[in-house]
């Protein structure tokens, strides 16, 4: 498309910062140790996970570069860069987590395909743009609309990024017209990432945000908008990222039995520790994140000390100074929520970590419950094993 072309080849790919651990080379994925990864509440565009299924596109005319609006609507429209930020700017604060967090712990029950992601395939971002309901408006589409007068009730989104899944076609997905005409649920049509413009591997010039739903539905490096009838059928969102139960192998497989993958389950996740850690006797300070999908805040992190037979509960924290309640219009509803707790540690132990969200959903105990083939949404306790008094070295 003008301004916007899909290299294809890797010769070009952007400078990553040295401390990712790249779970596959081309394309480029990879995510930060997970003690950087809590360092600090808002994510550093350096440290957040990268995600790709091709080489990444690359600007070489900005002000040429539009997005087609259009399918099932009255008025198709071009929008280039300037009317897009004509439109007014809205900063979400918003954690993006890639639906394969965990595999590589779920694989290790049995087998699963895909990329292999530790814990740290996500991160909170402040994303700035203009809302997806203000953008549709233009094209006559008015605010809380399920469908237009064409029919349309799915919004798709198409990436100028081309991939082998979709047979050297762009990647895409979609969303209910519903869900992207609600102002409340603040998708966005984001041109900037923590104050600066979006770097080459996060979407540069322009990507979809769509907070509290699986980061597959993030398109990034937009090409068009298009208004649909059903539901895209792109790959990612018929063949791909769909949760089933532990009973469906390769060979029984029927992808048409599952809807796509939106929300994602309540997480969370040890991240000064190791999967195993060698410590001294006494005090230990257990950090990490807590998180849930649909706007729904963290109600309560509990902390095992002795393998789940007994509960302490974490303090919770999201922004300095400001106390965190759940689903408060103080605190960011699409954003992780950062747990502390202090414990004592005198012998050799499993530490466990659990959080409960606001409508009352827990993490489940056990991986093998939630096994599935495509490794996908692995919410299960998170478990840590401590050593102590031997040295790490």
């Amino acid at each position: 498309m003008p301004g916007l072309t899909a290299p294809s080849d890797y010769s070009q790919e952007p400078l990553r910062h040295p401390c990712l651990r790249i779970n596959a080379k081309e394309p480029f994925n990879a995510e930060p140790p997970r003690s950087a990864l809590i360092s600090s509440y808002v994510t550093p565009v350096d440290f957040f996970y990268k995600r790709n299924h091709g080489p990444v596109p690359l600007v070489d005319d900005i002000e040429r570069y539009s997005v087609s609006l259009n399918g099932l609507i009255e008025n198709p429209k071009e929008l280039f860069m300037k009317d897009i930020r004509m439109l007014p700017k809205y900063n979400v604060t918003a954690t993006l987590q890639c639906a394969g967090n965990r595999r590589t712990a779920m694989s290790k029950t049995r087998t699963v395909k895909g990329v292999g992601w530790d814990v740290s395939a996500l991160g909170n971002a402040v994303w700035g743009g203009a809302k997806l309901a203000d953008v549709l408006e233009l094209v006559g589409i008015p605010k809380l609309s399920y469908s237009t007068q064409k029919g349309g009730k799915h919004v798709e989104f198409v990436s100028i990024d081309r991939c082998k899944e979709e047979k050297g076609g762009p990647y895409k997905a979609s969303i209910p017209l519903s869900h992207a005409s609600n102002p409340e649920a603040d998708v966005l049509l984001a041109y900037e990432m923590n104050g600066e413009p979006l770097n080459r591997d996060h979407g540069y010039p322009l990507r979809v945000v769509i907070p509290g739903v699986i980061g597959a539905r993030s398109v990034k490096w937009l090409e068009s908008i298009s208004i649909i009838a059903e539901e895209s059928q792109g790959f990612f969102m018929q063949k791909d990222y769909k949760m089933f139960p532990p009973s469906v192998n390769w060979d029984n497989i029927d992808w048409t039995t599952r809807r796509p993958q939106m929300d994602f389950p309540v997480q969370s996740v040890m991240c000064s520790l190791e999967d195993v850690d060698h410590i001294k006797p006494g005090k230990v300070t257990v950090s990490g994140y807590a998180v849930s999908g649909g706007g729904r805040g963290i109600e309560r992190v509990d902390i095992s000390v002795d393998g789940g037979k007994s509960w302490i509960e974490a303090t919770r924290y999201q922004k300095t100074g400001v106390p965190y309640v759940a689903d408060s219009r103080s605190s960011d509803k699409w954003a992780w929520v950062l747990f502390e707790v202090t414990l004592d540690v005198e012998q050799d132990t499993e530490i466990v970590a659990k959080a409960v969200d606001s409508a009352a959903n827990v993490q489940p105990e056990r991986v093998e419950e939630i096994w599935n083939l495509r490794g996908i949404l692995n919410t299960s306790w998170h478990r840590v094993q401590l050593r102590v008094g031997r040295s790490s070295i």
